[in-house]
């Protein structure tokens, strides 16, 4: 198995130090460099090319909310960006989704759960907490509730199979893909299947934007 390349970007050394012995631990993950700048992880996101980038909010030169926005516009650049903050603030959450990060990941988590999404993010996925998706249906379910669903978005809705619908609906809950599998009695492979085909018809990146999509659109509705 290749193991998965990690970037850490954050101000603090003695948190980079930190990441650098839980995450090192491990055999399947290799960090390949560190940035004390939002500047730095730019730079190094292009010439390292890692899988997954372990970003800090605030840093000084350029926040890393600015920086995972440039680092997801280039299209030369395929990494996962996991954001990682002290602050458990919905501005924060909200804006790193809006900028295009993969995962979003408090700096009190278990060590456990850090390596769990650094190789959730490496294997193509988005890490989606039930706490970040309460967070989001309330915000984005509460706009959907004034608003119809765009011609457009039905016409997209339409060409989602029975199945494909209501797995969407499940992923818009914040199930993981096991969780789906177990509530539709399908293996797990069968899902990641549907949620590839559910994201390419409806023009999304991942299942951030899925979920996202699917409360802005009234597919799902808070509380079902």
């Amino acid at each position: 198995m290749i193991p998965a390349r990690v970037l850490l970007a954050d101000d603090h050394d003695m948190v980079r130090a930190g990441f650098r012995i839980i995450l090192g631990s491990q055999p399947d993950i290799d960090i390949v460099g560190e940035a004390a700048t939002g500047a730095e992880a730019l730079a190094l996101a292009a010439e390292l090319a890692p899988d997954v980038i372990c970003m800090d909010v605030q840093m000084p030169d350029m926040d890393g909310l600015e920086a995972t926005r440039r680092i997801v516009a280039d299209e030369a650049v395929a990494s996962a960006v996991l954001i990682l903050t002290t602050f458990d603030r919905d501005d924060y959450l909200f804006e790193a989704l809006q900028a295009g990060a993969s995962g979003f990941l408090l700096k009190n988590s278990t060590p456990e759960q850090l390596i769990d999404a650094v190789r959730v993010l490496a294997a193509g996925d988005a890490l989606l907490s039930p706490a970040v998706t309460r967070r989001v249906i309330e915000r984005f379910g509460a706009r959907a509730d004034a608003a119809e669903s765009s011609s457009a978005a039905s016409a997209a809705l339409a060409t989602l199979t029975d199945r494909e619908s209501e797995v969407l609906q499940l992923v818009a809950q914040g199930l993981s893909n096991a969780e789906i599998a177990g509530s539709l009695f399908v293996g797990e492979a069968t899902v990641k299947s549907h949620v590839s085909k559910v994201l390419q018809k409806l023009g999304l990146r991942d299942r951030i934007q899925a979920v996202v999509w699917a409360y802005e659109n009234k597919v799902a509705v808070p509380g079902a």
